[in-house]
């Protein structure tokens, strides 16, 4: 048992019910009331955090909900769980695992060797032979087959081992070597890495394969079909895989069999999670592309916050006063999604690396000890960068029927491109979180001269949450922050909830599945199908019919 909460639901607790009791009150008030009641607002409602600025002002709290908050917390001893996380404690029950992704950033707190692994020393010595190897590619004397540099690199990989490094790379792109593009597969469809295929010089393409049994079925399979198209045109030199592929993997049997050199194999640890390694050795493409020094300053922004949540008290805590607002919503207020609005175009994949971190941390309908939850868990998160969501759905964030909380991720300066355009899209962010929190009323649109028959249409109720997150601008060190702040709101989500925020077995049933029906869809002869349910079975047979195959 890493800590005592285990086995207890908190609907159980009298710290529930006094925030089920605090909520009724709430929602007889709004945030116009709750501004003016307390001129002092903001004196405990915004917050310092690394490179971050962090307002909570425009939330449907009073000082007190955030009391109440830590009562739950502290009866779900959430302190014991940081604790635990960070010395390396097997947190991850199901796996039993530790979760020390927070060690990759010098972020954790530990004492001495994990599960006979000094943790420390292993995470160096990884960054060190990456740093020796971009330094090699990047100075192009790490060279293709034919002598030729590298223009090119393609990550293959999915999930963690895509989304992370694809989100960063884009999301820096103002501070990488242009002289190199950086392609990212994961989807299995043929058509996603034919585009890479079109773009790319055999001759001058280095592919980076990522995953960590080396045995997934969508990044082998791109990876063997990168292997084929590299081979078709540069087969008469031995050493063309050795010189073009190189492998983030913890399988070095699996890794030499393909063809790739042990010692162009970038390891990491169990204890790393998919979805959590964007600053390991996953990262590798990231390095290639912003350079050593620039991915030290991003792992320095996860630090700046692993050392927040390590030192600071509840009450000022910001992740964890991020997640309790998260449990706050999903559980007292019922709202089933989160909005993630980043206003920087650069940020387009920052929900969807989101969706991921949250989605498949606290999906969870059973508790660490086995019993179904009775209480709601992960909310759905989703968005898209400002201004574009706000021609497309903030409608309904302003005037629809459910309540949806938003975060807003705004910059003081641009990276590039008209200054002058970055105060208008300051001022659009600004704008919604004042429109949404306070609304328009009959007075106002009285005022303005709206005809009393379309003031319905135009009234805008207000009362909508937003946490505005401000950064001088995007850099390596203010992303490695941001990500990590989520981070740590999903942890803290997870410990409430009682749930095992680092496991994901639901992913697993699909895929076994799915390897299961391959050779039923591609055998020569017709398959027998009645192990399957009718519609499966009907599907496979039109499946196969359309492809030309006896059925």
């Amino acid at each position: 048992m890493p800590y005592p909460v285990i086995g207890v639901s908190p609907r159980q607790l009298p710290e529930w019910a006094a925030l089920v009791g605090h909520a009724k009150e709430l929602a007889k008030t709004d945030l116009r009331h709750l501004f003016a009641e307390d001129p002092g607002r903001l004196a405990w409602s915004t917050f310092e955090v690394g490179p971050l600025h962090i307002d909570l002002s425009k939330h449907l709290i009073r000082q007190e909900t955030l009391v109440l908050l830590e009562n739950l917390a502290r009866a779900r001893f959430l302190p014991d769980a940081i604790t635990a996380m960070l010395t390396g404690e097997h947190i991850n029950v199901s796996e039993d695992r530790a979760v020390l992704h927070t060690a990759l950033r010098n972020g954790a707190n530990l004492a001495g060797p994990v599960d006979g692994i000094d943790v420390g020393v292993e995470v160096e010595k990884v960054l060190t032979r990456m740093e020796q190897f971009a330094r090699a590619v990047r100075a192009n004397q790490r060279v293709g087959c034919t002598g030729k540099p590298f223009t090119a690199i393609v990550n293959i990989g999915i999930g963690g081992s895509d989304l992370g490094p694809a989100m960063v790379t884009k999301a820096l792109y103002d501070f990488s070597d242009k002289s190199r593009a950086v392609y990212f597969v994961s989807n299995i469809d043929p058509i996603a890495i034919d585009e890479v295929f079109n773009r790319c010089d055999p001759e001058t393409t280095l592919f980076v394969v990522v995953s960590k049994t080396f045995g997934t079925l969508e990044t082998l399979t791109n990876a063997k079909a990168a292997r084929q198209w590299l081979l078709k045109a540069l087969g008469e030199h031995e050493d063309a895989v050795e010189k073009h592929f190189v492998a983030v993997s913890t399988n070095a049997d699996l890794v030499s069999s393909f063809g790739i050199d042990t010692e162009n194999m970038f390891g990491f640890w169990d204890f790393i999670g998919g979805r959590y390694s964007v600053d390991s050795a996953v990262g590798l493409a990231i390095m290639l592309a912003i350079g050593p020094e620039r991915f030290r300053s991003f792992l320095r922004g996860f630090a700046s916050i692993d050392q927040h949540l390590r030192e600071t008290p509840l009450s000022h805590n910001v992740p964890v006063l991020l997640g309790l607002l998260a449990v706050w919503y999903r559980n007292f207020f019922g709202a089933q999604s989160q909005a993630i609005l980043p206003y920087s175009q650069r940020l387009a994949r920052f929900p969807a690396y989101l969706q991921q971190l949250t989605m498949e941390s606290n999906g969870k309908s059973v508790r660490i000890d086995g019993a179904t939850v009775d209480y709601d868990t992960g909310a759905v998160y989703w968005g898209e960068p400002g201004t574009d969501g706000q021609h497309a759905f903030y409608q309904l964030l302003h005037q629809g029927t459910v309540l949806i909380p938003a975060d807003f991720i705004l910059f003081a300066e641009p990276l590039g491109g008209p200054d002058a355009q970055q105060d208008l899209l300051f001022a659009n962010g600004l704008a919604q979180t004042r429109a949404l929190a306070f609304g328009r009323d009959d007075a106002e649109l009285e005022e303005l001269g709206v005809p009393a028959q379309l003031r319905p249409a135009r009234r805008m109720p207000g009362n909508r949450p937003t946490t505005t997150i401000l950064a001088q601008r995007l850099t390596p060190e203010v992303l490695g922050a941001l990500i990590a702040l989520y981070e740590h709101s999903v942890f803290t989500q997870g410990v409430i909830w009682g749930i095992d925020s680092f496991d994901q077995w639901g992913v697993e049933l699909g895929k076994e599945l799915a390897s299961e029906l391959v050779p039923i869809l591609t055998s020569a002869g017709a398959p027998v199908l009645d192990p399957f349910d009718t519609s499966t079975a009907d599907l496979v047979s039109r499946y196969r019919h359309m492809r030309g195959r006896p059925t």
